[in-house]
């Protein structure tokens, strides 16, 4: 047990950072810090001390030195049990230093973003934070260290219960998560510098690097994965600063399932396409439906009613804020949804959701921001790893090629248009077909493309009547088209090239079916 009299904090990220300052206040520590940690912590109505006073020697090298002293590092590796060394520190007037707080410069999310100059990469190499960590870490029988904000709590839950110290299994704990955290970060830098100067520029169309180095932290352990005998974890990558599931916050019910975690990315990934109030349901990564209205309790509706049946045990998603109305419109409407992901619940909203015990309820940091930089898709097979670009971007009516006689209406091109962005999230052979901006029949994962058209027509009934048709891929042969026109199709939108684009577009025409070409395919796998 380390009782915490004089703690040292310097971080980047300063998540956390009150609670913690508030609660070594509490106990009468004394805060060592620097630069803008210090201006936060002061800004709490904390006494904080500066570094420089304490070492008596300032920041210098525009502060490149200002930690990497005696007084600091005397202070964090001597041996308290050591009679020499107290001799040694007393003699000095070092003052020895109970806990280092510390995060270091954000290194690998510097070297992510598009365009950044070497001189940029190298600033943002932290040394005095290393040095610190390393220090502390590797005394931590008597330094209680921490280098990931996640860790702030325990840590204020273990000096609530003792009065102010800190427990030996967890000074451990955290003093071996230091050389896990400076390995990681040595690694990213050198896996930087040593790239050729042209590889080090990141931008959206950069090549794919030679050496693929991947900084991925474990959010979770979960109970199993896509099945009960295989074990699973959820982890985080550290590059990455775009709203998703990985920094979500889950408001309410039962731990996420593995299977659970893929279908809200899924989710989140449909929705964040829409400028309108969106809503999607979700099940094995595919959508039931899919919506856009002038509200969203509309378009939840106008999603479910797509396919009730297949709803059943769903994840729903939406791109604005849940209220109260459509909170109970979902408990009312479903016959059973396992999570909701939205930007946020209104609180009446929540405390509709959260008389389901089980519903999974999350929220989702920063919804709607979009973040620049390298963009990729990663599919881990036996050996390897096959990376791409994401299928993003959109597509304009301008892009569009009307190749029958028959050209489609306003009123059928703004839903095939629709149709379309939901297609790219259906599972290949993907068929999807609308009315206006809801889908009213799915056809997903088959091996032929006329069966896919033929499931979605099955779904949608009498509903694919009047409707239009979004295929992800070409098609290869005049049957879908038939089938198509058979469940009542209007107007069709492909990606065209099959080597039988005549005989196609000539059963539309003689169909009397509108299609245009997009010239761009989205087949998901």
């Amino acid at each position: 047990m380390v009782k915490i009299k004089r703690a040292l904090i310097s971080v980047s990220d300063k998540a956390g950072l009150p609670d913690l300052a508030k609660v070594l206040d509490k106990f009468g520590v004394e805060i060592l810090s620097t630069g803008g940690t210090a201006k936060a912590i002061r800004g709490l109505g904390i006494n904080v001390k500066d570094v420089s006073e304490h070492t008596g020697f300032p920041e210098i090298l525009d502060g490149r030195v200002k930690t990497l002293h005696p007084k600091v590092h005397g202070a964090l590796l001597a041996l308290r049990d050591n009679k020499e060394h107290m001799e040694i520190v007393e003699e000095h007037g070092i003052g020895l230093i109970d806990m280092v707080v510390v995060n270091l410069y954000p290194f690998e999310k510097t070297v992510a973003k598009p365009g950044v100059k070497l001189e940029e990469a190298i600033e943002n190499i932290d040394i005095g934070g290393p040095s610190m960590l390393r220090s502390a870490a590797k005394n931590h029988r008597f330094v209680c260290v921490v280098c990931d904000p996640s860790d702030y709590g325990r840590v204020i839950a273990e000096m609530e219960k003792t009065g102010g110290s800190v427990p030996e299994e967890l000074l451990v704990e955290l003093g071996i998560k230091v050389f896990r955290r400076t390995s990681n970060y040595d690694a990213a830098i050198y896996g930087y510098l040593s790239k050729k100067p042209e590889e080090r520029i990141q931008k959206s169309e950069e090549n794919f690097p030679e050496n693929l180095d991947l900084k991925f932290k474990k959010l979770q352990d979960l109970r199993y994965g896509e099945n009960p005998h295989q074990k699973a974890a959820f982890y985080k990558d550290e590059t990455s600063s775009e709203p998703s599931i990985s920094n979500a916050v889950q408001l309410h019910g039962k731990e996420l399932s593995f299977n659970n975690i893929i279908d809200l990315n899924a989710a989140l990934g449909i929705v964040s396409e829409f400028a309108d109030p969106a809503a999607t349901i979700i099940k094995h990564t595919n959508p039931c439906g899919t919506a856009t209205a002038l509200d969203l309790k509309t378009a939840y509706i106008d999603a479910l009613d797509c396919d009730r049946l297949s709803a059943f045990g769903s994840i729903v998603g939406f791109n604005r804020a849940v209220d109260a109305d459509l909170a109970r419109t979902i408990l009312k409407e479903a016959d059973f949804v396992e999570c909701i992901i939205a930007p946020s619940y209104e609180a009446k909203a929540l405390e509709v959701l959260k008389t389901k015990k089980n519903l999974r309820l999350l929220e989702v940091k920063d919804f709607g921001r979009k973040v620049a930089g390298l963009d990729r898709d990663m599919k881990k097979v036996v050996g390897g790893l096959l990376v791409q670009d994401r299928d993003t971007g959109s597509m304009e009516e301008s892009h569009l090629l009307a190749v029958t006689k028959v050209k489609p209406t306003k009123e059928e091109m703004k839903s095939m248009l629709f149709g379309l962005v939901v297609a790219k999230h259906v599972k290949s052979n993907a068929i999807v077909l609308s009315r206006g901006t809801k889908t009213v029949g799915i056809g997903a994962g088959q091996m032929s493309r006329v069966d896919s058209v033929m499931i979605a027509s099955r779904k949608a009934g009498s509903r694919s009547e009047g409707s239009t048709l979004a295929s992800d891929a070409f098609f290869p042969k005049e049957d879908g088209v038939e089938q198509a026109a058979k469940a009542g199709v209007k107007a069709i939108i492909q990606p065209g090239g099959s080597i039988r684009d005549k005989e196609v577009i000539a059963m539309a025409d003689k169909l009397g079916i509108a299609m245009v070409f997009t010239e761009v395919r989205h087949f998901k796998h």
